[in-house]
């Protein structure tokens, strides 16, 4: 019984051009050839029983497939599927003994058509999962890279995106920036978020929300932060609406906010415009920590920042009355994200603004007496 020799050849040249080991392919297929042959001529068979009984090979060369029972000699036959008499080994080997193990050929006519049918499917099978293999060993190590992706369709709560021809990827309505139209058909950046392999295959997710967007985002559009010259230090983000970069230089010649925003705006511009126009607030980041809450705090202009005596990491900035409103941005956006930034808490006070002292403030004393007069 054969598969062919065409079969073979194009085994082995499917198996070149996908990238296969084609003598693993052959072992799958004569185990599933295996289970084929005694699910039909064994179904009575105590389950896995008569695969141990039973052998399949094929000639990789030829196509050749060669079906085998395997039967030990003994005097009185107890079990047929086990076991054969000494007399009709005799027939099928001569030099048979009492106890030795001997191989009986089959030929079934029917079984080529299962054969052939087995063959399509270990095949198409093994080629499902080498591409799922590709696809996850391909992915696993991307989580935290920007892929681009192609938005496909919706499906329950979840946006289909293709990243290339074989693999598709989820995000989840958690990691939708609010607002932001998924159009069938868009092209977008997104932020690999996470790979897992199931039986299905591997699930891969992304996000258009998380920090780590906006960081590769900014690594894309500003070559000294790919350099290494300009250092991130923290992101972080309410996706869509705002979002906040702290830097550092590593070379006191390159000024970091200058750098990222470039001319005329156009750097901090087109990353903006890659998240729905997000308002990005680029800071300038220090090892002091006081400093650092009042670089946060921009837009806002902050007189200054104090410490909190007997809570740990919890300050006060003090703004001017003009300025309360910018330091709290709307609906506390602004002091929120700069506490989550510095990673302390921030409190925001108002004072009073300098000015030059009044003859009633001079004369306190004497307008105190009159008054009371």
């Amino acid at each position: 019984m054969r598969l062919g020799s065409e079969f073979v050849k194009a085994l082995d040249t499917l198996a070149e051009e996908r990238g296969l080991d084609v003598n693993v392919i052959i072992s799958t297929l004569e185990a599933a050839l295996l289970s084929a042959y005694n699910r039909k001529y064994h179904p009575l068979s105590t389950t896995g029983a008569s695969e141990k009984y039973t052998e399949i090979k094929i000639n990789h060369d030829t196509g050749e497939i060669t079906v085998s029972e395997l039967r030990k000699v003994v005097d009185e036959l107890k079990d047929p599927e086990k076991e054969i008499t000494l007399d009709d080994a005799l027939a099928i080997d001569s030099t048979a003994e009492i106890g030795q193990t001997i191989r009986i050929e089959r030929n079934p006519s029917d079984f080529g058509r299962i054969a052939a049918q087995t063959a399509r499917q270990v095949i198409s099978q093994r080629l499902r999962d080498e591409e799922r293999r590709i696809v996850y060993s391909e992915f696993a190590d991307r989580v935290g890279d920007l892929v681009s992706g192609v938005v496909f369709k919706a499906e329950g709560d979840q946006i289909i995106v293709h990243i290339n021809d074989k693999t598709d990827a989820l995000l989840p309505r958690r990691e939708r920036i609010n607002g932001e139209k998924y159009i069938p058909g868009s092209t977008m950046k997104f932020y690999v978020l996470d790979v897992k392999n199931n039986v299905r295959g591997p699930r891969i997710t992304v996000s258009r929300t998380h920090p780590g967007l906006l960081k590769r985002l900014m690594e894309l559009e500003i070559p000294e932060i790919q350099e290494g010259v300009i250092e991130v230090k923290g992101v972080v983000r309410d996706g869509g609406m705002r979002a906040k970069v702290s830097l550092v230089s590593l070379d006191p010649d390159v000024d970091p906010v200058g750098a990222c925003v470039g001319n005329g705006g156009a750097r901090i511009k087109a990353v903006s415009s890659a998240l729905k126009n997000e308002k990005i607030d680029i800071v300038v980041y220090s090892n002091d920590p006081l400093v650092y809450i009042k670089n946060a705090l921009l837009p806002a202009q902050v007189a200054r920042v104090e410490p909190v005596l007997d809570h740990e990491r919890e300050a006060t900035a003090y703004v001017y009355q003009d300025q309360l409103s910018l330091a709290i941005g709307k609906a506390g956006q602004n002091v929120r994200l700069a506490a989550k930034l510095t990673g302390w808490k921030v409190n925001i006070e108002t004072i009073e603004p300098d000015r030059m002292p009044t003859l009633k403030d001079i004369f306190h004393d004497v307008f105190t007496d009159d008054e009371k007069k």
